[in-house]
């Protein structure tokens, strides 16, 4: 069974107050370079952008990290690819802080995680 990670960029970047808000596609950049370089123990992971972050990563693939570029509401598109890959039979864990969206991803049959989890695994564990 494949796990896939779906990341909401937004909740992420907002998770750390480094001035990412000065710069989302800056921010958006460098949460992409940190999945992609990071040693996690997923076999695909999916970087959800919306709004300005859109301006950073490109959407398509870079190794084992799929961007994406949500067309409306990130949260909309978070759903639609946990959904896709629950479907496909793979685990799947949704890194998010908000309530709302969590209780969407769960009852798609996703788990999920906090922001500060997936800083920390990119930072190094």
């Amino acid at each position: 069974m494949s796990h896939t990670l779906v990341v909401d960029a937004a909740n992420v970047v907002g998770a750390r107050p480094d001035g990412w808000w000065k710069d989302r596609a800056g921010a958006a950049r460098r949460l992409h370079e940190g999945l992609v370089t990071a040693d996690l123990p997923h076999d695909r992971i999916v970087l959800v952008l919306e709004g300005a972050a859109k301006g950073g990563p490109r959407p398509g693939r870079d190794g084992h990290v799929q961007t994406v570029h949500a067309p409306g509401a990130g949260d909309d598109t978070i759903v639609a690819q946990a959904r896709r890959a629950v479907e496909a039979g793979d685990r799947v864990t949704v890194v998010t802080a908000d309530r709302l969206l969590r209780g969407r991803v769960e009852a798609v049959g996703a788990r999920t995680a906090g922001p500060q989890w997936l800083l920390d695994e990119i930072d190094g564990g």
